[in-house]
């Protein structure tokens, strides 16, 4: 992997990690076409980093919030903060018990399973579909709303499914408010981000070689950059219900990504 390659893969996480048309499912695209041969569990390092990118940009940009996360957490007064910190923990459940014990299976998706990223486009395509159709409200994330968020999210951990859009998705068909559930998204997946990367350097997992630690530092800057101007852009769309125009786009790259892996 070159500088340049890392730069474009950078980019392209720190704009699809927000944008619903999944961040995973692209870079597994994006290193096919860049002739990237890396061993899944090195493709899967690299992945990893720019994810981390992506969840300190959402930090950033959350900063208000993710402080009253904080003070809900530890001063646990029974408060709106308090609640929607619990909501938080209990929505990472589904997608922290998928990780742990099919954490080898899920590493075996991140090898240019391009056929299995196209059908899984076409899905996020269908749920952004009906996601735009919904009505506005103005609810609120419940406690059982962020249950169900939480397993969209876990099943958005096979690359193609989109992340923000099948949670963001899943609220919105919940009836929750546009701004709250991307707001909600948005946040809910730092925790994981930032324990799972925890987790692979204690363990010594991620296979950070350093003589990648260049190339691993531009895309991390890129991805973490582009991130955030990522991230204020979809709240912007999300409350104007622009979902649809990602659906076509998710439909199109799918159906040539399944085309592409059959030829």
């Amino acid at each position: 992997m070159s500088y340049l390659d890392a730069i474009i893969l950078g980019l392209i996480q720190g704009l699809t990690e927000f944008l619903p048309v999944s961040s995973s499912g692209h870079l597994e695209l994006a290193k096919v076409i860049l002739g990237d041969n890396s061993l899944p569990e090195e493709s899967l390092t690299f992945t990893v980093i720019l994810h981390f990118a992506t969840a300190l940009s959402t930090i950033v940009v959350f900063r208000e919030e993710v402080l009253e996360i904080i003070k809900g957490l530890f001063l646990f007064k029974w408060n709106e903060e308090t609640q929607f910190s619990l909501k938080i923990l209990a929505s990472m459940i589904p997608a922290a018990l998928i990780g742990y014990f099919f954490e080898s299976e899920l590493e075996s998706l991140f090898g240019g399973q391009i056929l299995l990223v196209g059908f899984m486009l076409l899905i996020t395509a269908m749920l952004l579909l009906f996601a735009d159709k919904a009505k506005n409200t103005d609810k609120k994330v419940g406690f059982g709303n962020a249950m169900v968020v939480g397993f969209a999210q876990a099943i958005a951990m096979l690359p193609g499914i989109s992340r923000s859009g099948a949670t963001i998705s899943s609220a919105v068909l919940l009836g929750v408010d546009r701004t709250q559930a991307a707001r909600f998204s948005f946040l809910m997946v730092v925790p994981l981000i930032i324990g799972k990367v925890c987790k692979d350097i204690l363990g010594g997992e991620l296979n950070l070689e350093s003589s990648k630690i260049g190339i691993y530092s531009v895309g991390f800057i890129m991805a973490f950059v582009s991130g955030m101007i990522a991230c204020t852009w979809m709240i912007s769309l999300v409350k104007r219900s622009k979902l649809s125009y990602f659906s076509l786009y998710c439909a199109v790259i799918g159906t040539v990504s399944i085309f592409y892996s059959l030829i």
